[in-house]
């Protein structure tokens, strides 16, 4: 017989009746039925009930067991009484009666039970977070994530996608983020870092002359950590191609995501249509770039029925350059209560209010209600709501001035009121291709940068950067899915003469790109051909499939809030011989 076992805890059936067995596995429970002991043996593949009484050599031994020892047993397989069979488990129709017992590790009092969903805290979660990935759910949320993974790699093939392994100790890049450095020891002084993404590499794969790359990537960003974003590393599906466009490079990953969540997503709708929706048109009907197209309000800019009206306060603001008036509406919200709730809401965000008017049935007919529709008079209000489309029972709510002030405020207003309102498909995953990213950005003092990847290709090319760089368009597009960034992408900057260009307007001399981009630069004046790509965040795919709100919850061993490891105690404090090693002093923090 093995030393350890003959099946495991999900393997005995009725047929296994009558067999002498061994199982391996954590005492998950115990339970005393008077004098009969009754346990739940739990291994990784599931449960198995093992009894004992008094006629059983090893009692005394099995009174002893507590919650989480690790045991081995010997015993016989019987039939479970018809009234006892547990419907819920694949050893549901059968226990095991126990002949012999080892102890394999028994185990000090909890921090935190593995039976049960009970709550506990996150910081003692994750200090203890080898007893809480025994947790069934946390347990198969991590499976799902090593069958997500499997399944990557099977549709990359199947598609002739070539997997390779990039670099993890490199030179620093913009990404977006901070990079972690790592210190030199051969060369003091000097740093290396880790990957924010495999982005030069893939590139230069495409210039070595590969067609179609791909990896399960792990890239490590210096960030603040949010609840769909690790704060220090994370793994994403990263993939380059040659010779293609930006439809390329959609109609290759759409399957490859949409097989994904057809296979892992419960039963859950995937939509078939993912419309493609420009940058400008996402911050304008849903107020973010990653929309949840499960909510169906979009919003409309309504400035012509405020300009020159009794309402003072819009008036007077569409005076001023680069000001408008957005609507919300609110279909079947149009209630007082209600109105007053999300007028609160905006206050709550910073704003001083909320405009509303909401469209109610006075029995000789419909009236505008609320002190928007007084203000501005029966034909704006019903010009508005024709726009709108609303009937009797539904209101709008209203945000006015640049858009950068209220954006935000208003796709979060979108997202509650759709919520409150159950307006919101929760059974279904809804994409959307957010195309067209503006290449620049401007600061407060109208410093130009760029706003989102640095090596993507302008929008008509060198002839783009000669005007407005705020106007200038990337080859840059993200996919949203239920109101989180799963996609980036981008069609690259292949020609060195753009590539300068671009870095140029962004304040980056020639010399300066040169310096921090020379394997890439080189490669360029070797025949460089037209390339794109993209990279989709498995962590939070993981967490959608899982439906999961938190993406700790479908990372094996997460950090906390504070980029902090509890179980592991990093970051720690270098010895000395370290920091003489590598020529390092550390200078305390005032």
């Amino acid at each position: 017989m093995h030393a350890f076992r003959t099946h495991t805890c999900a393997a005995l059936t009725k047929e296994d009746v009558g067999a002498t067995v061994r199982l391996s596995g954590w005492v998950h429970r115990v339970r005393d039925h008077g004098g009969v002991l009754f346990i739940d043996l739990r291994d990784h593949y599931g449960m198995t009930q093992v009894l004992c009484d008094p006629d059983s050599p090893v009692f005394a031994e099995v009174e002893k067991v507590r919650s989480e020892w690790c045991i081995r047993i010997d015993g016989t397989v019987k039939a479970r009484d018809e009234s006892l069979i547990n419907p819920k488990i694949p050893t549901g129709e059968i226990e095991v009666f126990v002949r012999d017992l080892e102890v394999l590790g028994t185990a000090d009092e909890l921090p935190l039970p593995v039976f049960g969903d009970q709550e506990y805290p996150e910081e003692t979660r994750l200090k203890y977070r080898f007893l809480d990935l025994r947790r069934e759910s946390l347990h198969d949320n991590i499976i799902l994530r090593s069958n997500v993974v499997k399944s990557i790699r099977k549709r990359m093939w199947d598609i002739d996608f070539n997997e390779f392994q990039t670099p993890i100790i490199t030179a620093s890049s913009p990404e977006g983020a901070r990079d972690f450095l790592v210190p030199s020891r051969l060369h003091p002084g000097k740093f290396y870092a880790l990957p924010q993404a495999p982005q030069q590499f893939k590139q230069l794969t495409m210039v070595g002359g590969f067609d179609k790359y791909f990896q399960i990537a792990p890239c490590f960003r210096d960030e603040d950590p949010r609840a769909d974003r690790s704060p220090t590393d994370f793994y994403q599906l990263d993939l380059e191609m040659s010779f293609v466009d930006q439809q390329d490079v959609f109609d290759t990953i759409q399957p490859v995501i949409a097989g994904l969540f057809e296979e892992f997503g419960g039963g859950r709708k995937v939509d078939a249509e993912w419309p493609q929706i420009s940058y400008r048109d996402s911050a304008l009907w849903y107020g973010t770039d990653k929309p949840d197209l499960r909510n169906p309000i979009k919003m409309q800019v309504v400035s012509e029925h405020f300009a020159g009206s009794g309402f003072a306060i819009f008036a007077k603001l569409l005076e001023q350059d680069g000001t408008e008036i957005r609507a919300i509406p609110a279909p079947t919200g149009g209630s007082r209560k209600f109105c007053d709730r999300m007028n609160k809401f905006a206050q709550e965000q910073g704003l001083p209010g909320m405009g509303y008017i909401f469209w109610r049935d006075q029995g000789n007919g419909m009236e505008a209600a609320g002190p928007l529709a007084k203000n501005i008079g029966p034909e704006r209000t019903e010009a508005i709501r024709q726009q709108l489309g609303l009937e009797v029972g539904d209101a709008a709510f209203f945000l006015g001035g640049k858009p950068a002030t209220f954006e935000g405020v208003a796709g979060r207003a979108r997202t509650v009121i759709g919520e409150e309102l159950n307006l919101v498909d929760k059974d279904r995953f809804a994409f959307a291709w957010i195309v067209d990213f503006p290449m620049y950005e401007a600061d407060d003092e109208g410093r130009i940068d760029f706003s989102h990847n640095p090596f993507s290709m302008p929008q008509g090319g060198m002839d783009a950067l000669d005007g407005d760089p705020l106007e200038v368009l990337g080859y840059q597009y993200d996919l949203a899915c239920n109101g989180y960034e799963l996609v980036s992408g981008a069609i690259r900057n292949h020609k060195l003469e753009i590539m300068y260009k671009a870095f140029e307007i962004a304040g980056y001399g020639s010399d300066e790109v040169e310096k921090r981009f020379g394997g890439m630069v080189n490669a360029f004046k070797y025949g460089a051909p037209p390339h794109g790509g993209c990279a989709a965040g498995i962590d939070r795919i993981v967490m959608l499939l899982a439906d999961e709100a938190n993406i700790r919850e479908v990372i094996m061993f997460p950090m906390n809030q504070r980029a902090e490891d509890l179980m592991m105690g990093a970051p720690s404090e270098p010895t000395g011989e370290q920091l003489r090693d590598l020529s390092l002093r550390v200078i305390p923090q005032d």
